[in-house]
């Protein structure tokens, strides 16, 4: 069943729901494969992922009732997974979760067999996409290049690379060439 569990991650600047949103778009309407809707204390805003929106209080209450399957922290903000939406794997269809490189540890613990999607991009171009978001000093911005340089996956686990440092389309296209190999994923 966790074969067909795809864990994305990646750092910062990286585009990983610019290259999450491009394949959405060009998966057929009837595509066996779904992506987990996250649960995040902060609000919905227009543009970006569509997500469960809830205050930090309402969080922490539902961490404490057991409702996520997964749940973890990263840059200030809390992310669960409810277990409803690994529902999917159940019907042996895909599933794609949008994790965090800290929680990876504990995602392969518990998913024994999942595939890791790991996105990234050069230091310099994820460097150029934090300062251009404006959203953080530019001490903050280079500690966050200098982890995402240190990151490294684990040997152990089942992983697909994609270097989103070019165009949308050229890193859409490696993930669809990389994701049409692995055994049991849908022919289009």
């Amino acid at each position: 069943m966790n074969q067909r569990l795809i864990y994305v991650m990646g750092p910062s600047g990286a585009g990983k729901d610019s290259l999450l949103d491009w394949l959405k778009s060009k998966l057929p309407p009837q595509s066996p494969i779904h992506f987990a809707k996250r649960t995040i204390d902060r609000p919905l805003q227009p543009e970006g992922e569509q997500h469960e929106s809830v205050d930090s209080p309402a969080f922490k209450r539902l961490q404490r009732e057991k409702s996520f399957a997964m749940h973890w922290q990263a840059n200030g903000r809390q992310y669960g997974v409810r277990h409803a939406e690994l529902e999917p794997l159940q019907q042996r269809q895909w599933l794609l979760v949008n994790g965090s490189r800290a929680y990876l540890p504990e995602a392969l613990r518990q998913f024994e067999g999942m595939t890791v999607l790991h996105i990234s991009a050069g230091a310099d171009i994820l460097r150029a996409r934090l300062l251009a978001r404006q959203r953080e000093t530019p001490e903050v911005v280079e500690a966050r290049v200098q982890r995402a340089v240190a990151f490294s996956v684990p040997t152990s686990c089942h992983c697909v690379r994609v270097l989103n440092d070019t165009s949308l389309d050229d890193a859409g296209n490696e993930l669809l060439t990389a994701l049409a190999l692995m055994p049991g994923w849908p022919k289009s």
